[in-house]
């Protein structure tokens, strides 16, 4: 008889589920809370850095570099053309050109009140009149730049006061700079008023001195950019074409008009072209009184008469006459 084959019993590796394959590609770890946390930290971080940078600058607390090109130089020039000491500027533009800009400018944002340059320059002329001549001379960016503050409102009449201060004393400032200042601060926003910009400006000036000022901001207001010579418009014929500017409301346009028309080209010109327009018209000349009757011919049979008189009442009157004294012969 035949041996059976006895079987063995299964092996257990192969009755067991089949492994689970890995994907190839692994499913995304989620990053800690700690770096999460981290990562915004550090993004507020940045933010507010940035924050603070905006306010430092627009609060006059940080030095920026400004483009000459954004910068209206002539926001509170004295005149069309201020007056250069050529000796100080020659000093002044070696200096810069050994060392760079030490001292910043000081700027008001125009923004968005008025169009063109971006910023006023509020004191820092010659400064930026040095950087220009230096990158006209050598062509290189870096005096194309001015570093400058930009002054708050609140700061700006601190600003503006300075900046009299050191004019009173270089130059100078006649009654139409000063007013022109006057005008400028209000318009900046450090005044609220030319009232208390004349009080906070020229706060040791005398009452008569500041009513002088007050009464030139009127010609600045009606003529400012069309005087060609305004520094040296005298106290006098100031005074009157201040009143003469606030008694004739059309005035400014006519001066206006005149100055354009014939554009002088001397302060002497100038000085005369205004006494002509603010002096009183001429009455016109009365009419020459009627010519008495006069006789210019006569003869026993003729008599001639001429006048302005001989109307027909006149020739009524004389043959009444006449028929009266025939009645008397």
């Amino acid at each position: 008889m035949a041996k059976r084959k006895r079987l063995t019993p299964a092996n257990p590796m192969f009755l067991d589920s089949a492994p689970e394959t890995k994907s190839a590609v692994s499913a995304p770890s989620r990053a800690p809370i700690a770096d999460v946390a981290r990562e915004a930290s550090a993004t507020a971080a940045v933010e507010e850095l940035a924050r603070q940078r905006d306010r430092d600058r627009a609060e006059g607390r940080m030095v920026i570099a400004v483009s000459l090109s954004e910068i209206r130089r002539d926001y509170l020039s004295r005149d069309r053309i201020p007056t250069v000491d050529e000796e100080e500027m020659a000093a002044l533009v070696e200096s810069i050109r050994a060392r760079g800009q030490q001292s910043p400018v000081d700027l008001v944002d125009l923004y968005p009140n008025m169009e063109g340059p971006r910023y006023g320059l509020i004191s820092g002329w010659r400064r930026c009149l040095a950087l220009e001549r230096l990158q006209a001379e050598t062509g290189e960016a870096r005096f194309g730049k001015v570093l400058a503050l930009l002054r708050r409102p609140s700061e700006s009449a601190e600003a503006y006061v300075a900046m009299i201060e050191e004019n009173e004393i270089r130059v100078g400032l006649s009654h139409y700079e000063r007013a022109r200042i006057v005008t400028r601060a209000v318009e900046a926003g450090a005044y609220p008023d030319e009232a208390e910009a004349l009080r906070g400006l020229f706060a040791t000036a005398s009452r008569a001195k500041r009513s002088k000022i007050k009464s030139f901001t009127a010609i600045v207001r009606a003529l400012d950019g069309e005087l060609g010579f305004p520094r040296v418009l005298g106290e006098r014929q100031g005074l009157a074409l201040a009143q003469a500017l606030e008694e004739s409301p059309g005035l400014a346009r006519q001066l206006t008009a005149l100055l354009r028309r014939e554009t002088p080209a001397t302060p002497e010109a100038e000085a005369a072209l205004l006494r002509r327009a603010l002096a009183p018209a001429k009455p016109p000349a009365p009419a020459p009184s009627p010519a008495p009757v006069t006789v210019v011919r006569r003869s026993s049979r003729e008599l001639a008469l001429i006048g302005a008189d001989l109307d027909e009442r006149f020739l009524k009157d004389l043959e009444a006459w006449i028929a009266k004294r025939r009645r008397k012969g």
